[in-house]
């Protein structure tokens, strides 16, 4: 027996028993648990927290179209006003509501780091900043006052909050809920919006709808992850009952990935683009990985994770003799590859926790949303009529306007003026107020007129309203109306497939016999071989600063700021079009051709170089790629060769149009001389050759200066070097362009091309720049054809430095590149792509 004191009576001990007050006090507390923070409310879908945050947020102004706030502030609000709990559950129910891989249908919208679907944590909430989202700021709390839903004290009694917000769509439905309770738990999936108003469209015409029509409505859940659900007992189970366990599986595509080169030996893979909701991608390839170190899963050479902004890819590469079909029935049984998603749609229904079918589901919130749909009309009717009264009110004021200006000249105080204007005008208070309060430009013609309009407007809405409230009929239609825009709006595909295939028996973690296990492994359909992603016309080629090589669809243009250290980054972009075949000068002065369906796919992550497409005659050769443009049969253009030597050689377009399929060699080069560069040119440009002591000089590019030579030829001197000084720049430029002086210290210089003095060719040349330090040197020599256009500065330390050429100024001939650091230099100058660099691993 236990003893407790009675404070509200008369200070005497009462006698209780011990399992009776245990009793009545776990009773209470399982259920705050249930009602205060486990279980969602049936009506919109949400748990007082997620509930707290969206009003709080919406009471601070952050709407759609507001600036983005820290995330600090909103979960001090909300701990301060309404939810006096830990700010760490707060945050991380605030984080749930904007990641899109655990929401289908975000509430939230956020800047910063809010986690990743490998369980990466999210940053501080001092560093991450949130908004409402479009869905949840009009289909949540567009309506939501003390007129359309009840409002109740908070914690304190200092802050009035809504007990239920006036949803417009069934949020339990659509983003799910999961949460365990005392003694009960609940996980409901989600689903597609498109597909839910449909369900709730048909419901309302027809109240009787069959489970099957029902169900053909809303054939099963729509994850955000999408995955693919195998067999629908289980989703049958769970809209019948309210409970079914529904397997999901990974979306798996077979592919084939070609060698280095034409002859490498191929590689089939199976790709992991979707996984099942709620699984792990970092743990997933972790397990999978343990398994093939045990030796407990064969078949598998390599395992990779390609994933990147453009969505999730893991590779998992097969062995030589391995039957795909049989690793992949493995992945299945043995990881959550495919795992059961046991659906628990347990909500609460008046305070009471209640386990409920997908018909009952959907009639509740019809339920629901008639009646804040009645408490919002009849609110609007009663302020219609409230206005339509003081338009009278005004009307008759302005119909007898010399009795009430008399009224108002000989009144001798705003009382007398009211009480009159009430007996005279057969007035109520409010419409003698309101005419007390009329400004004088109310007096005017057009002022009337409007008045009137409005007043003919209140009344046709009056009759509307009215309408609405006592056909049901009508308040119905306009329930579906809403609903169909909504899905208009908000509707988007779904992600999620549903097949009729035999489900894999879930990991027990059990150890089978060799025996067992294949006779549980399930039967997989044979994987069809992924067909190769056809290059489309506005494709665009890109290759990025260390010679990786894509193709990818048209991007946006965007400047640069910053590239971090190490990385790499685009330096090449040109449409596709109709050219299929690229023409290839490496280093050692031959070309190649590489035909464009050799080159990968931007999704495929490949890391291929343009050197490795290359046969391996070239890739054994060949230390660096020099050149390459589109081959195409028509073309004028003839090819300039520079090397580091000094030399250069004309070589015309017919001999360079005569490509074949093993190439050839267009330059004879000298045992201790490589390519330096190379362009193709038209006659009449300037040929521009700059040294590595800042000597340049100009000719112009015609036959009598430099004439077309054949393909073994060696060329001929271009510009006479002292010893150990090598070409640093060869250009063939228009003589009304600009170039840009790079040295290796930092220093720039921009100047004109036609400031560089004409010289003859074989020449020494002029100086052109100034060095600032004995040890400095010229680096590059670069074109400006646009103000916008960028170049990189990769430095000594590696770091990646944009340039715009709009920044630098003729005023300032020597201008040191201040964010250099002492010691460091610059390595290499190459140009940037007007898009935001992207690594290219």
């Amino acid at each position: 027996m236990a003893k407790q004191l009675d404070l509200l009576g008369s200070g005497q001990i009462v006698p209780t028993a011990l399992h009776t007050e245990m009793e009545r006090s776990y009773l209470e507390y399982a259920m705050s648990v249930i009602v205060g923070r486990a279980l969602p409310d049936v009506r919109d879908g949400l748990k007082p927290v997620h509930r707290r945050i969206l009003y709080a947020m919406y009471e601070l102004g952050l709407t759609p179209d507001r600036p983005f706030r820290k995330c600090a502030r909103v979960v001090g609000d909300v701990l301060g006003k309404y939810h006096p709990h830990g700010d760490q559950a707060v945050y991380d129910a605030l984080v749930r509501m904007v990641q899109d891989f655990s929401t289908r249908y975000p509430l939230l919208a956020g800047h910063g780091n809010f986690g990743s679907v490998d369980n990466d944590p999210p940053a501080a909430m001092r560093y991450t900043e949130t908004r409402l989202a479009p869905v949840s700021f009009d289909a949540l709390l567009s309506q939501v006052s003390e007129a359309t839903v009840n409002f109740s004290q908070n914690f304190d009694n200092s802050q009035q909050e809504p007990v239920v917000l006036p949803a417009q769509l069934p949020t339990l439905l659509l983003n799910g809920s999961s949460g365990i309770a005392v003694g009960m738990a609940t996980n409901v999936p989600p689903h597609n919006l498109s597909e839910v108003v449909d369900g709730l469209v048909a419901l309302i015409d027809n109240p009787e709808l069959s489970d099957e029509k029902l169900w053909a409505l809303i054939p099963g859940p729509d994850f955000p992850t999408g995955g693919e659900i195998v067999g629908t007992q289980g989703i049958q189970d769970a809209y019948r009952v309210g409970r079914g366990s529904i397997p999901v599986r990974g979306k798996v595509q077979l592919e084939e990935r070609q060698g280095p080169s034409r002859r490498g030996r191929s590689k089939m893979m199976l790709v992991i683009t979707e996984l099942p909701f709620q699984v792990n991608k970092a743990g997933w390839i972790e397990k999978v990985a343990d398994l093939v170190n045990q030796e407990r899963l064969t078949g598998i050479a390599d395992l990779r994770d390609e994933s990147d902004r453009e969505g999730l890819r893991v590779v998992v590469e097969l062995k030589r003799d391995a039957v795909p079909e049989a690793v992949l029935a493995k992945l299945y049984a043995m990881t959550p590859l495919q795992s059961n998603f046991g659906a628990i749609m347990l909500a609460l229904v008046d305070k009471k926790p209640c386990q409920l079918s997908l018909r009952e589901l959907l009639n509740e919130f019809l339920q629901f949303r008639e009646t804040t749909l009645r408490r919002q009309y009849d609110h609007e009717r009663l302020e219609a009529e409230n206005r339509l009264s003081t338009l009278e009110g005004l009307l008759a004021a302005l119909g007898n306007l010399d009795e009430t200006i008399d009224i108002l000249r000989n009144a001798p105080d705003g009382t007398t003026a009211k009480v009159q204007l009430q007996e005279r005008l057969v007035l109520t208070e409010s419409q003698a107020d309101s005419i007390l309060a009329m400004p004088m430009r109310r007096l005017t013609g057009l002022e009337r007129q409007k008045l009137n309009q409005e007043a003919e407007d209140l009344e046709h809405r009056l009759d509307r309203l009215e309408d609405l409230l006592t056909n049901r009929k009508e308040l119905l239609k306009s329930l579906k109306k809403e609903l169909r825009s909504l899905k208009k709006q908000f509707g988007d595909p779904r992600r999620t497939r549903i097949a009729n295939s035999q489900v894999a028996s879930p990991p027990t973690g059990r150890k089978k016999t060799s025996k067992k296990a294949k006779n549980d492994e399930p039967i997989i359909q044979p994987l069809q071989l992924a067909a190769p992603a056809q290059i489309p016309d506005d494709g665009e080629l890109v290759v990025s600063y260390t010679g990786e090589i894509k193709w990818q669809y048209p991007q946006p243009a965007t400047p640069v700021t910053s590239i971090r250290k190490g990385e790499d980054f685009w330096i090449h972009r040109e449409r596709i079009r109709d050219r299929k075949r690229l023409a290839v000068l490496t280093d050692t002065g031959k070309i190649y051709p590489l035909d464009i369906t050799d080159v990968p796919a931007a999704a495929l992550q490949s890391e291929q170089t343009i050197l490795d497409l290359l046969a391996k005659s070239a890739q054994r050769d060949a230390q660096s790629i020099v050149k390459y443009w589109f081959w195409r049969e028509e073309n004028t253009a003839d090819l300039v060769l520079f090397t580091q030597r000094g030399r250069l050689k004309r070589l015309s377009a017919p001999d360079i149009n005569a490509l074949s399929s093993r190439g050839f060699s267009a330059i004879k080069l000298k045992d201790d001389d490589r390519l330096q560069g190379a362009q193709l040119a038209e006659a009449g440009q300037a040929v521009v050759l700059a040294a590595g002591k800042g000597r340049a000089l100009r000719f112009p590019l015609i036959d009598e200066q430099l004439p077309a030579l054949g393909r073994n030829a060696q060329g001929q001197q271009g510009i006479r070097l002292r010893s150990q000084e090598q070409l640093v720049a060869g250009l063939c430029v228009p003589d009304d362009l600009d170039v840009l002086l790079v040295t290796q210290l930092g220093y720039l210089q921009r100047m004109a091309v036609d400031e560089i003095r004409v010289s003859d060719r074989g020449s020494m040349g002029a100086p052109v720049i100034r060095f600032r330090q004995k040890q400095d040197d010229l680096l590059s020599l670069q074109p400006i054809y646009s103000e916008q256009d960028q170049v990189v500065l990769v430095t000594s330390q590696e770091r990646r430095l944009p340039l715009t050429f709009g920044d630098i100024a003729y005023g300032d001939p020597l201008a040191l590149f201040s964010k250099l650091k002492p010691e460091e230099t610059v390595k290499a100058v190459a140009p940037l792509l007007s898009r935001l660099a992207v690594p290219a691993k």
